[in-house]
């Protein structure tokens, strides 16, 4: 009843919201991806996007199309891979950064050893800048950070924007430096955080640092200042700092995975992890 190819476009479409960016990544043109989204709910009787000349969003029915495509292509692949008799195998380096440490991304870990059960995946859980050294330097196979806006490597699993967060007790005082609560070098939100607040001229002291996602959040729910953060992943007992706070935006940023550069004996298990990562890339930043 559902197309493997159109339920993938789906999938696409829903993680980045974007026909033109699910068509770069899957390598269709903008037009194919319509296609599919289209007969997609011509099959199953329902309008899963709701879309304008500005945006594109998931209907309810959407959403709840969007755990069916995951099992049914799951599946799919778990019985190509029998009656091909492919089976991965290997050691695999896969890194992940500290933001994903409180998302849905062991889940989906889980699920690709259950499929995968002869691939060593070791998880390494790093500062983005520190996976992107590793990987450079031939220690990772497989990478899931952000990275900076002017950085083009990578392939985007969702774009997100920086935000300032804290507890909602906190008052800043304007005419005393920001308090940051930061990562140590060479963390990416840090530099960004401080950068913004140079460009307005607004002084700043670093109040926390800590190289644990954990340790930020106690840092913040304690009051002890302000951090930034994708606003797709802000931590239970945190808020959005008001604009009345007068701090400056900070601006886009990206989540992506980047392979490492030399080929290994782990690159289709790294192909294949990327791949279910890419196609639950939504399930990270959604509660």
């Amino acid at each position: 009843m559902y197309d493997p190819s159109q339920l993938r476009t789906f999938l696409t479409v829903a993680q980045t919201l974007s026909f033109t960016q699910a068509a770069r990544r899957l390598g269709l043109r903008q037009s194919t991806v319509s296609q599919h989204v289209r007969r997609l709910e011509d099959a199953a009787g329902r309008q899963l996007f709701s879309r304008d000349t500005h945006s594109v969003e998931l209907t309810e029915d959407g959403e709840v199309m969007l755990g069916f495509a995951r099992r049914i292509l799951e599946v799919h692949e778990q019985a190509t891979a029998f009656f091909t008799g492919t089976r991965l195998r290997g050691r695999l380096r896969f890194g992940a950064s500290e933001d994903f440490v409180l998302t849905r991304l062991p889940e989906i870990l889980e699920a690709f050893r259950y499929d995968h059960p002869e691939v060593d995946l070791e998880l390494t859980v790093e500062l983005s800048g520190t996976l992107h050294e590793q990987l450079t330097a031939g220690k990772l196979d497989l990478v899931l950070a952000k990275r900076r806006p002017e950085d083009p490597r990578g392939e985007p699993v969702w774009h997100d924007e920086l935000v300032w967060i804290g507890t909602e007790r906190l008052r800043l005082d304007p005419d005393r430096p920001v308090p940051l609560i930061v990562y140590p070098p060479p963390g990416i939100t840090r530099a960004l955080a401080m950068e913004a607040l140079e460009r307005q001229g607004r002084a700043w002291r670093v109040a926390c640092t800590s190289g644990s996602l954990n340790g930020l959040i106690a840092a913040a729910r304690a009051g002890l200042g302000v951090m930034a953060h994708s606003r797709g992943m802000i931590p239970p007992g945190l808020v959005r700092v008001p604009d009345r706070a007068g701090l400056p935006e900070l601006g886009p940023v990206d989540f992506v995975l980047v392979h490492g550069r030399r080929r290994t004996s782990a690159q289709s298990a790294a192909d294949a992890l990327a791949a279910a990562i890419l196609t639950s890339g939504d399930r990270l930043h959604r509660r």
